[in-house]
């Protein structure tokens, strides 16, 4: 993406009144249809807005990404998932919430790289989506619905890492938990990451404006 064409879709974004994301909001429930009202967290207005802006405001596109997200939901039910599922991985230190806030109040997770999880890729999937369910469960203010990643990557190595694992975490950040991530900061990347973090990056970027 060109970064006129970055600066053209931002200051489209900014321009959008309160009143005008209201009218988008409204055009996506209305593409969803009565399936809006079966899950009214996931269909809020606060949920349906994180949405158009990862599609830079297109409904149709919002809706479309909306409804992907309620039929994994459906079949993933993270809403069920508990500690005794996930408890093992947990247990490996490997991703945890900190106890402490970012200076804008953002919730924080720590991720270290070089430890290698014994778990079957769907525990880990699993075990994400448990940190990342809790989280936003407990964030109190909905000016801080973002959250803060550090990624130590001290002591890894190519067998630290399952590459379906790390597409199968990108995919779920990406699109199910839209608009989620306020800042990555990554410690010691060994360069095999340059490529990967450039298009996440980017990513997320053409999702924010």
């Amino acid at each position: 993406m060109s970064s006129f064409k970055k600066l053209r879709e931002s200051i489209l974004e900014k321009k959008l009144s309160p009143e005008e994301q209201q009218i988008k909001i409204g055009e996506v429930k209305k593409i969803i249809g009565p399936i809006a009202d079966k899950f009214p967290t996931i269909c809020s207005d606060a949920s349906v807005l994180r949405f158009l802006k990862a599609r830079n405001y297109n409904t149709m596109k919002a809706a479309r990404m909306l409804r992907g997200t309620i039929k994994w939901r459906l079949e993933f039910k993270p809403d069920k998932i508990r500690w005794d599922d996930v408890a093992r991985e947990a247990l490996i230190g490997r991703l945890y919430k900190a106890d402490y806030l970012d200076k804008q109040g953002r919730t924080v997770f720590v991720m270290k790289a070089g430890i290698q999880s014994t778990s079957a890729s769907i525990v880990q999937i699993k075990y994400l989506v448990y940190c990342l369910e809790n989280a936003i469960l407990n964030i109190s203010s909905s000016t801080q619905e973002q959250m803060v990643w550090l990624i130590d990557f001290r002591g890894w190595s190519t067998s630290c890492v399952s590459s379906k694992v790390t597409r199968d975490t990108a995919q779920v950040l990406q699109n199910h938990y839209p608009e989620r991530l306020g800042l990555a900061v990554f410690y010691n990347p060994p360069k095999l990451f340059q490529s990967f973090w450039t298009k996440f990056t980017f990513l997320e970027t053409q999702a924010a404006v």
